[in-house]
């Protein structure tokens, strides 16, 4: 599976899982993540867009805390691999701002801080943020600091280390960052943590801690108390004995940015150049470079060259770096084998040279920091007042690497091949240059072969940057006035007659060309060019005659460059055989001026050829490049399109579903209604005959009432009978009479009492009876109101929400609309005009 192909499957599987967090969905992205080709270098700095939306999901899904935890470590595992440059942390940090988004996640997870996706986040934030700035206007910054501190000073011995580099990532020239640390109330207590880590057992944590207390405190009185003159030297040798014996680069690189850091300070930098041990510490430094490993590599030159910026360092380090090696170093040399035995093979300096030529898409920063650091070193060792054999040997042992570099563009590599290229050729000319105004030939006559071959690079070195600025001078601003006016410098005699005279064929036609552009020119030295050329000529003349005369020529000599037809190698053969013969001078001049003239002639019209090919070439390129971009740019926009239609169109059937439902539930509502109007009209029917019931009652009340006092007043009447009938029966004449009488009418008053009793349980028990209808009834009006009020708020709220579903299916309708419209044919004729 090519990369496009493998970069969509994960673009899909990312949608897929953001519109469901499912449990496929999540095993469908976790496959696509493992097996993703967005492990290849320089990707997100290429410009496309398929792996820029990519990176985009996978961080938003990283950062959303509903995110599968095991899902999230793998994205943050893969989104760690893409840092694998200073380019593509810079477009991480500033572009997808990754930093705030893994700090995020350190923010949920801070409760459970051992935790493996913690640490993750940790390692990863600390390769993410090694000589970046982060700003402290980023998210989430203010709580990874405090998470940071928390756990510095925790006893978890997992967590330390980590926190402990992030925090000097994010402390050092960071001074925001620095001022809010300051700030915090618990600043002196973090302060007594890390002054305790510097007796810990692991060399990492001690450079840590020292990079954040050189950081925090270097210009305070803590830092003056840590770093005075009394512990700075037991500090610079800790500090070199890690680097040189360092258990792995990070220490190494961590080591050095904290010794960096610390020349910074005047005072620190001038006990350095006090210390007794800088010769021996900086020679077991320049050892590492014979190793094959670019970043140790990287930062030993890092660090040297910033000793190069203290005026008292430069001298001792051109002292360490051009001198022989020790007869104790020699001896550990020959023991590990490598191979550099004795004598002047055995300098320091030789390392440098060794980086020098690294390859241009390897280790290029190497060889670009190591011509600075010899510029640097060449410039102190040429301004003294006398010069030592041994420079003026490395001088000589340099020059042939520095030719070298000089060669080997090929164009059919890309651009990105030619840029470095350039950049490498542009340091080796200021290296060839400043060694040029520094040295002069006539003061060290002992060595006149070395500035011999030496102004022979030179020149290729000037011609080649003067040919390279033709070519681009209409495409750079101001190329073209810079081009024509060192043209016509007077310094432009010496390289150009030496290219004219030239026994290769390749600096004969660069010189040709630059004397047809500098020709017309109004102030070229057209007359000292001549007799630099003719002094030169003189010069090969002698050297001719006296190889002649010492042994017989039996080669063509090196004339043969002239070799360009028939006609000119006889004439070449004519000016040998004349040479050899010991004709006159004049006569080889007159020849050489004519086969000049015609090699001029030929060079002029081929180059024409040459540049209109060239021009026809580039601009065939521009289109095709345009075409190809503006293609891209189609076939993206038609998949977005796309994507958008689809997107809608199941929105909208989503949309269509929920609407069906909704217009179910209204209706449903609709019938609710009906039957709770039907509900409200029985109950008010209920009602009313409560409230004849409640009349009937209140009657019944009040006849009940009145028994209750018709009952009493019999009975007062019965005992006022009884009374009398007791008083009668004193009376023995009329007894036997008014007994009877007396009985029977109190049997009937007794019954008649019965009655009233009777009638009166039945009256109370009716009265209960619709009492309890009566709470019955109230209690269902009650429910039944309730009912109603509720079902009255269901369906308003209801209509609304029905209302909104509407204006939404309306808006998808009309962009479902104009996405048919776009897609129907208009964006297909509109996209073939562009193309």
């Amino acid at each position: 599976m090519d990369m496009a192909t493998s970069l969509k499957s994960l673009l899909l599987a990312v949608q897929q899982y953001r519109d469901g967090r499912t449990a496929q969905n999540a095993a469908q992205l976790q496959k696509q993540v493992e097996v993703s080709g967005l492990k290849c270098d320089q990707l997100l700095s290429s410009g496309q867009v398929l792996p820029r939306e990519c990176v985009s999901g996978l961080v938003e899904l990283a950062g959303n805390p509903n995110t599968n935890q095991t899902l999230t470590g793998s994205i943050i595992s893969l989104l760690a691999k893409l840092a694998c440059d200073d380019d593509s942390r810079e477009i991480l940090n500033s572009s997808y701002n990754l930093t705030s988004t893994l700090a995020s996640v350190i923010h949920c997870h801070s409760a459970t801080a051992g935790e493996p996706l913690v640490l993750q986040c940790l390692q990863v934030l600390q390769k993410l943020t090694y000589n970046t700035r982060v700003f402290q206007s980023t998210n989430y910054i203010h709580e990874l600091i405090a998470f940071l501190m928390t756990n510095i000073q925790s006893q978890n011995e997992d967590i330390i280390m980590p926190c402990l580099g992030l925090m000097a990532n994010l402390c050092r020239d960071n001074h925001s960052v620095q001022s809010h640390i300051k700030s915090l109330d618990n600043v002196k207590r973090f302060y007594r943590t890390l002054i305790n880590f510097l007796a810990h057992n692991s060399l990492t944590v001690v450079i840590f801690t020292l990079s954040i207390l050189a950081s925090l405190t270097l210009n305070e009185k803590v830092g003056e108390k840590l770093f005075d003159a009394k512990n700075i030297h037991q500090t610079f040798q800790l500090v070199f004995n890690i680097i040189v014996n360092g258990n792995g680069t990070q220490t190494r690189k961590y080591s050095v940015d904290l010794l960096i850091d610390l020349l910074k300070n005047p005072k620190i930098a001038d006990h350095l150049t006090k210390y007794q041990h800088f010769s021996a510490c900086v020679s077991q430094v320049l050892g590492l470079l014979q190793s094959k490993d670019p970043d140790s590599a990287g930062k030993v030159l890092e660090l040297l060259l910033a000793m190069c910026s203290v005026s008292g360092l430069r001298s001792l380090l051109c002292e360490v770096v051009f001198r022989p090696a020790a007869p104790k170093l020699r001896a550990v040399s020959r023991r590990q084998g490598t191979g550099l035995d004795g004598g002047r093979k055995t300098e320091s300096g030789l390392a440098l040279v060794q980086w020098l030529s690294s390859p241009v898409d390897g280790a290029e920063s190497c060889s670009l920091q190591a011509l600075q650091l010899l510029n640097e070193l060449l410039e102190e060792a040429l301004g003294a007042e006398s010069v030592s054999e041994c420079v003026l040997s490395f001088i000589e042992m340099l020059l042939p690497v520095l030719l070298g570099l000089l060669r080997g563009l090929d164009p059919s590599q890309g651009d990105a091949h030619i840029r470095k290229h350039c950049h490498r050729i542009t340091h080796v000319t200021s290296l060839l240059l400043n060694i040029l105004r520094l040295i002069e030939p006539v003061s060290y006559p002992c060595v006149t072969s070395v500035f011999v071959c030496f102004s022979q690079v030179c020149a290729e070195a000037l011609l080649t940057t003067l040919e390279l600025m033709s070519k681009l001078r209409q495409q750079v601003k101001d190329m073209e006035t810079s081009f024509y006016r060192m043209l016509q410098d007077q310094r432009i005699v010496t390289p150009l007659s030496l290219a004219l005279t030239s026994q290769h064929r390749e600096r004969v036609q660069t010189g040709l060309s630059l004397l047809f552009e500098a020709t017309p020119l109004p102030d070229f030295p057209s007359l000292v060019l001549g007799e630099s050329m003719a002094a030169n000529n003189a010069y090969c003349q002698r050297e001719a005659e006296l190889s002649v005369k010492r042994v017989a020529v039996q080669e063509v000599p090196p004339f043969s460059i002239l070799d360009c037809s028939s006609g000119s190698s006889r004439s070449v053969h004519s000016l040998v055989d004349k040479i050899q013969n010991g004709l006159e001078v004049k006569c080889v001049r007159v020849c050489w001026g004519k086969i000049l003239l015609s090699c001029i002639s030929k060079e002029s019209r081929l180059q024409d050829l040459l540049d209109a090919k060239a021009l026809a070439l580039s601009q065939a390129d521009r289109l095709i490049a345009q075409y190809r971009f503006q293609r891209a740019q189609a076939e993206a926009e038609a998949c977005k399109l796309g994507c958008l239609l689809k997107e809608a169109e199941r929105r909208r059937e989503d949309l269509q579903g929920e609407l069906s439902s909704q217009v179910l539930e209204v209706e449903r509502s609709k019938a609710d209604m009906e039957e709770l109007l039907q509900h409200n009209a029985r109950l008010q029917q209920d009602s009313e005959e409560h409230q004849a019931l409640k009349g009937a009652y209140n009657s019944l009340l009040n006849r009940s009432e009145a028994g209750y006092r018709y009952k009493k007043h019999t009975t007062d009447s019965y005992t006022s009978c009884v009374s009398a009938g007791l008083e009668k029966q004193t009376k023995p004449r009329n007894s036997a009479p008014s007994k009877k009488g007396l009985r029977g009418e109190l049997r009937a008053e007794e019954e008649k009492v019965k009655e009233k009793d009777q009638e009166r349980r039945e009256l109370e028990e009716t009265v209960d009876v619709l009492r309890k209808e009566l709470n019955k009834t109230e209690q269902a009006r009650k429910d039944a109101s309730i009912k109603a009020s509720s079902l009255e708020l269901q369906k308003s709220q209801l209509e609304t929400k029905l209302k909104q579903k509407e204006d939404e299916l309306n808006k998808h309708s009309s962009m479902i609309a104009m996405i048919h419209s776009l897609s129907s044919g208009k964006l297909k004729s509109d996209v073939n005009l562009s193309l």
